[in-house]
């Protein structure tokens, strides 16, 4: 999985941070989301959850790609 956070819609709320049940994401010091990729579990609900649009999550292999049945 791999997270994309527009920075140019981001309002810094942190609500996909706060939704992030692994720690992936924080906020850095000007209150905007920074994502550690290792901690990630693929859940998206940083996607499902930020008001913005502004985070997009990809699967291994890009857009659309969950794994999941076919």
């Amino acid at each position: 999985m791999k997270v994309l956070i527009n920075l140019q819609w981001c309002k810094g709320c942190g609500v996909c941070v706060a939704f992030c049940r692994s720690g992936a994401l924080s906020l850095d010091g000007d209150g905007k989301p920074e994502y550690a990729p290792a901690l990630c579990v693929g859940c998206g609900l940083c996607e499902l959850y930020c008001p913005d649009l502004a985070v997009e999550c990809l699967g291994e292999d890009g857009p659309g790609e969950s794994g999941e049945g076919a």
